[in-house]
């Protein structure tokens, strides 16, 4: 049976689309600037608060007060940003890292970050479901924050996983708690262990220790000046492997989603993954981006023009995700959310310190 092409998209067509989209887009965009500009604050920026953080908070503000108001006209634009948007900016943030990154810490800290990914996660789906009776969902992206880097990786994950915009929240809300609490304690356990000796750990061993642990990248370059340049150094180049893992963590979390489709949340069942494989192409991207920047053919003022275009639509995406929540949906989740990430937090201290301990032995 002939079926004749689609019809191109009209210059009217195409001008109609860019109207629905726009006054979504300069509300999330106004929110992304206002967060970035606060982000630049000295005492921010030394308190580890990020931009995309912020952005969150100011989306909550706005979702829970103006935009229901707004919402019929900026629904398109806000939707796109939550989206496609996140998922450009995801691409983007492949230049914060390149291949010589993995050199740097050794394969005893490739090792390190593998472990902690793993075992994070792993917990978090076994605990949640199982102790705190979370949905699915609501477990991965707890894990996949505490896990990976923190809201950039809850973002990330929540197209694989599908969870609803609530359950997004809630889990990076968690990865602010306590992020910003570890932000604060590292330091603090490191200054302690010097006077006491328990652990040997020289300031490069606790740079790796917090790299492999902190969930957000600003909460661990915050936690690595507090020690010294080296540790803050060291911290960053093991989180950024820590973070060059999450294209192939999303590509097996999509393939065994794929494969246990009747695990699925049964209240939920409408947005439960389907039973083929979803491949997340834009952790593909995020690889691509970040294998070109390793060859170091870009020149760096593109990569800074990047760098700040991925920052602003990051934030717009986390605005807009703000701006779709509601705070009940937090106050429905309850204390469970916090419980588990509370345990998980737990294990990446305790547990973090013994994995930094024990298995660069084995190198």
């Amino acid at each position: 049976m002939h079926t004749a092409p689609p019809a191109a998209l009209s210059l009217p067509a195409l001008r109609g689309a860019a109207g629905r989209l726009l006054p979504g887009l300069l509300l999330a965009g106004a929110l992304a600037a206002a967060a970035i500009a606060l982000a630049a604050s000295p005492w921010l920026q030394s308190h580890g608060i990020s931009a995309l953080t912020l952005a969150i908070v100011l989306g909550l503000l706005a979702g829970n007060t103006v935009y229901p108001r707004l919402a019929a006209a900026a629904g398109p634009g806000v939707g796109f940003s939550k989206q496609r948007l996140l998922r450009l900016g995801i691409v983007l943030y492949g230049l914060r890292l390149t291949f010589q990154d993995i050199g740097q810490v050794g394969l005893a800290g490739v090792a390190i970050d593998a472990a902690m990914l793993c075992s994070t996660f792993g917990l978090a789906g076994w605990l949640g479901t199982r102790a705190f009776g979370l949905e699915r969902r609501t477990a991965m992206l707890i894990g996949a924050g505490s896990a990976i880097c923190g809201a950039a990786a809850v973002m990330a994950a929540e197209p694989v996983v599908r969870g609803r915009a609530g359950q997004v929240t809630v889990a990076v809300s968690t990865v602010v708690v306590f992020g910003t609490l570890g932000m604060f304690l590292y330091p603090a356990l490191y200054q302690w262990n010097l006077q006491h000796q328990w652990l040997a750990m020289s300031e490069t061993g606790y740079g790796i220790f917090a790299g492999s642990t902190i969930h957000e990248v600003a909460q661990v370059v915050a936690a690595g000046r507090a020690v010294g340049e080296h540790a803050a150094d060291t911290a960053v180049i093991a989180k950024m492997v820590r973070v060059m893992m999450l294209a192939p963590f999303l590509l097996m979390l999509s393939a065994w989603l794929a494969r246990n489709p009747e695990r699925g949340d049964g209240a939920a069942g409408a947005h439960a993954p389907a039973a083929g494989l979803a491949i997340p192409w834009f952790a593909l991207g995020f690889v691509a981006v970040a294998g070109v920047h390793s060859l170091g053919v870009l020149p760096r003022p593109v990569v800074e023009l990047a760098l700040d275009l991925d920052l602003v639509l990051l934030a717009m995406a986390m605005a807009a995700l703000g701006l779709t929540t509601h705070v009940s949906a937090i106050r429905q989740a309850g204390l469970r959310p916090l419980g588990l990430a509370a345990l998980l937090f737990a294990w990446l201290v305790a547990g973090g310190a013994a994995v930094n301990q024990w298995l660069p032995r084995l190198f």
